[in-house]
């Protein structure tokens, strides 16, 4: 894999790239709120979100 930047076609122009941004998913443990990277949902339906801590109680909506 090569450090130098790709070149685009003549004419066409980069693409606008925002920083990645939180989107806001809390724990839904009750009483924790904390931040939720853990989510947990079967195909086509709702997801749950747990916090690092509360994880483990995600198992249950897989």
């Amino acid at each position: 894999m090569s450090d130098e930047a790709a070149r685009l076609a003549e004419g066409m122009t980069p693409a606008q790239r925002d920083r990645v941004k939180v989107l806001g998913h809390t724990c839904e443990r009750d009483g924790c709120g904390k931040v939720a990277g853990w989510g947990f949902a079967r195909p086509r339906r709702e997801s749950h979100w747990f916090c690092y801590e509360h994880r483990g109680d995600g198992d249950q909506y897989l």
